[in-house]
């Protein structure tokens, strides 16, 4: 089995990060990871980049984490994969299989569309959506918002919750219910508290699309928090 770190947050495009991106692609190596998708806060959320900057200016910020953990792995033998995590009325989707020129192609889509439109747009170019910790409760999430039409998969283990939260048994009953696929990530932000999640598949994950190829096929075994952080 692979296992891959599918939700890592870096301090080049979120704020809330404190772990340079080419020191998180080593500690992940490190732990036994083959790969990670690096998904930062969008603009939308709680992003390190300036907002009065040009779109450009600030595609390129953003997109510096992900390059300069892309960078790192590949020195080092870690697969690094692009992703953002995009909010929408408090509700938190990790988009994958886009990249920077995407990005800087669709300013109008990304900034000032409906969600939804968004969306579709990116399933109808093959891009694809996981519901990220769907039902944690935090001063900053006015209300839980699901979305059980527009997405390919639900994270059922963010191992960034402690046991003693109901957050990821509810998380998987909500994709029972819908009949969703289910995966998991860590959300980890820090040096000092990498949760240990992610997913366990049975081939190689050389693209984006290979993520969602095993997400289709069932083949995704979400990973439960470390012991040692218990």
């Amino acid at each position: 089995m692979y296992k891959y770190e599918t939700h890592l947050h870096t301090k080049e495009g979120s704020a809330c990060s404190s772990a340079p991106a080419e020191e998180m692609a080593q500690a992940h190596k490190k732990l036994g990871y083959d790969g990670i998708f690096v998904t930062n806060h969008f603009f939308n959320g709680n992003t390190s980049v300036p907002r009065e900057l040009p779109w450009k200016d600030r595609v390129e910020l953003y997109c510096s984490g992900y390059e300069l953990a892309k960078r790192t792995g590949d020195e080092i033998g870690l697969k690094v994969f692009f992703g953002l995590e995009f909010c929408a009325h408090q509700a938190d989707f990790l988009i994958y299989n886009v990249n920077k020129q995407w990005l800087l192609d669709n300013e109008q889509l990304l900034m000032y569309s409906d969600e939804r439109e968004l969306f579709r747009t990116v399933r109808r170019l093959g891009g694809f959506i996981v519901h990220a910790h769907p039902f944690r409760s935090a001063p900053y999430i006015h209300h839980i918002s699901l979305y059980p039409e527009d997405i390919d998969a639900v994270e059922i283990i963010n191992a960034s919750h402690s046991p003693d939260t109901l957050y990821n048994q509810r998380a998987e009953l909500y994709a029972d219910m819908y009949g969703l696929p289910k995966t998991g990530g860590s959300d980890s932000h820090h040096l000092d508290k990498l949760f240990g999640g992610g997913i366990l598949v049975p081939e190689p994950i050389n693209t984006p699309a290979d993520y969602l190829r095993q997400i289709r096929n069932g083949t995704v075994v979400p990973l439960k928090r470390r012991e040692d952080l218990i």
